[in-house]
């Protein structure tokens, strides 16, 4: 095998429109659909989601309520009331129980703990089944598979997706103390957390030899493969991929999830292999990969196309994921450094890489030691 590499999302966030927002207001598109979201968020505090329209007057009046910590009624609210408690969300949905979790758990959690459960559930209230958003369903209707359906498709890594099952199950699991009408029972509740092992299986290159051979060069499917192993990025990013992201042989992209917290911008050159598996490969316009209807895929879609075409290999245990994995251990073996590591991948610290260089360095100190057992 070669070496691997980045990971990313190039921001479609326009740079002019994020420097007029007011203090305080930030864009963040959905990483599935793109949908542009605006939130406010004051020094120490919780961020709060925003609805109207930025450059409006209604956005403004938005704005100010949110930095007042008060309470935003829409226009024509006083017109057209609604069967609400706080005016803002209907009663009986996944938004209003949030709402009231949010509020009457204050004070009896840690401030810290709240704001980041908060902010994951109003992710999990965004997740849309179709076209509708979780949060404008009825609560007392979420099952444990809708659970499950989000937390796979919200997060891509083990850990991030239990703090999914681990945020829902305390929202419902306070409900459920508080007597609220309709819960009956908590969804989340005998969810195994996905801590077993090293989490996602990490594909050998045996395995990559076997679905090479059931996908040939010029497949789809084969493109998504070496996409994923010799880039090493995650399904979300590889969902948009493109040819804007390569230029004199480097593919350049800033990881979506470390957008947030180091901002950190992946640069590798393009492998010869990978290279040759573009060139050979039908590709879309904006997108390397597209859908059978010529579209980009949704990272959910890629998702679980990926799996199909595992499943055609007989892999039913491996994914894209294991493929970064692969891609981290084949590289560490091969003699990469904990700092190259994080440059191929993104990384901003050596909690991720050293799992990888320690296994790697004992796998040849043993090498090198086993004639040690035999006697003298």
């Amino acid at each position: 095998m070669t070496q691997l590499s980045l990971q990313a999302m190039l921001s479609t966030m326009p740079k002019k429109l994020d420097d007029k927002l007011p203090k305080g207001v930030s864009l963040d598109r959905d990483w599935r659909s793109r949908e542009a979201r605006y939130y406010f968020r004051a020094p120490g505090k919780s961020k709060v989601r925003l609805r109207e329209t930025p450059g409006t007057e209604a956005f403004d009046r938005e704005v100010a309520c949110a930095r007042l910590g008060v309470p935003y009624e829409p226009p024509g609210a006083e017109a057209k009331p609604q069967p609400t408690l706080n005016r803002k969300h209907a009663v009986g949905t996944v938004d209003w129980l949030l709402e009231q979790y949010k509020r009457r758990i204050k004070g009896k959690i840690n401030d810290t703990l709240l704001a980041r459960r908060s902010t994951i559930l109003e992710d999990v209230c965004d997740y849309k089944f179709g076209e509708t958003r979780c949060g404008e369903l009825p609560y007392k209707d979420m099952l444990r598979r809708h659970v499950l359906d989000m937390r796979d498709g919200l997060r891509d890594t083990p850990g991030a997706q239990n703090e999914i099952v681990r945020a829902i199950s305390a929202m419902f699991s306070w409900a459920l103390e508080n007597d609220i009408e309709g819960v009956q029972s908590n969804p989340a509740s005998k969810i195994k957390l996905l801590y077993s092992g090293d989490g996602f299986h990490t594909w050998t290159v045996d395995e990559v030899r076997q679905y090479e051979a059931a996908h040939p060069a010029g497949s789809k499917a084969r493109l998504m493969l070496h996409l994923a192993l010799y880039t090493g990025l995650r399904l979300n990013n590889l969902a948009i991929l493109g040819r804007q992201h390569i230029r004199d042989g480097v593919l350049t992209i800033r990881p979506e999830k470390t957008k947030k917290t180091s901002n950190v911008t992946v640069e590798i050159p393009v492998l010869a292999e990978l290279q040759k598996t573009i060139d050979e490969s039908p590709l879309g316009n904006m997108t390397f990969l597209v859908n059978e209807f010529g579209k980009p895929f949704t990272t959910k879609g890629l998702g679980n196309k990926m799996r199909d075409w595992c499943n055609a290999a007989q892999l039913f245990h491996c994914s894209t994921h294991g493929l970064r994995k692969a891609g981290a251990t084949i590289a560490a073996e091969n003699g990469a450094t904990d700092e190259e590591l994080m440059a191929i991948f993104g990384w901003t610290t050596k909690n991720q890489t050293t799992r990888y260089t320690k296994k790697a360095r004992r796998k040849k100190i043993a090498a090198g030691a086993i004639s040690k057992l035999l006697p003298k």
